[in-house]
């Protein structure tokens, strides 16, 4: 399928013995957003884990089933080159610490040993520092430390910097829960503008996060895919009663 970025078949994860996630099956098309919902401990941010291969990195981890990157298998790529088309944005905010605004948004490129004229260095700094709706407000600042802007100019600083190399899907876990409203209402605006260009895949556990930018919704509930579908449809008419106990507070 032309229009699909991720391909999840049949897809389980293990810790030791642990049955984490239990074939699950997941098409994301292109320039969309799709949660990733469910209660703590349900298996969300094992799966987006499992995306960039960060999850094979625990010892006694292991998974099982196929997952496909634009026609290319996930777990046959070189992690190193899978990560250069997987951006992730983590919970908390994390710039580093001992480098420069303009350090922080080109490290992709640095720590890839990628060597390239300071003018296309100057270019791509700019241009990730646009899309994430941060260069008006860090442009005559950018050879200052990441770590003095606002918590939510960090969360845009590590989009920025995920931003800056180009993936095609970014992978978003609870990118907003560290965050106080004004700065989570930003950063919502800045998800509907994105995905005009990459796709994205974001875990929440907020309800009413996942109701005002999602585009797809897939509800996860003790490793299982429960449902997936659009949101609108998922939060009016739910399949599954899982589903709907779950969107009304019977659990969570």
């Amino acid at each position: 399928m032309e229009n699909t970025v991720l391909k999840i078949d049949s897809f389980s994860a293990y810790f030791g013995d642990n049955k984490i996630l239990k074939e699950v099956d997941l098409t994301v098309p292109r320039n969309v957003v799709a949660a990733l919902m469910g209660p703590s401990g349900c298996g969300k941010t094992t799966l987006i884990r499992c995306v960039n291969r960060m999850h094979e990195l625990i010892p006694g981890a292991s998974v099982s089933g196929k997952m496909t990157l634009i026609d290319e298998d996930i777990y046959a790529m070189q992690p190193i080159v899978l990560r250069r088309k997987v951006g992730m944005v983590f919970q908390k905010p994390n710039p580093f610490p001992t480098m420069s605004i303009y350090e922080n948004v080109i490290a992709g490129y640095k720590l890839n040993g990628i060597r390239m004229a300071k003018s296309e260095l100057d270019s791509i700094v700019e241009r990730s520092l646009r899309r994430s709706a941060l260069w008006d407000e860090v442009k005559d600042t950018l050879h200052r430390k990441g770590t003095f802007l606002s918590g939510g100019q960090q969360q845009r600083l590590c989009i920025a910097r995920a931003l800056a190399m180009n993936p095609e899907i970014l992978l978003l876990d609870e990118p907003t829960s560290a965050l106080d409203p004004k700065s989570t209402s930003q950063i919502e605006e800045l998800f509907v503008e994105l995905k005009r260009n990459v796709t994205m895949l974001l875990v929440t556990h907020n309800i009413a996060q996942a109701a005002r930018v999602s585009d797809l919704t897939a509800f996860i509930y003790l490793g299982e895919l429960v449902e997936f579908g659009p949101t609108e449809k998922m939060f009016t008419v739910p399949k599954d009663k899982r589903t709907e106990e779950y969107l009304t507070g019977k659990f969570g």
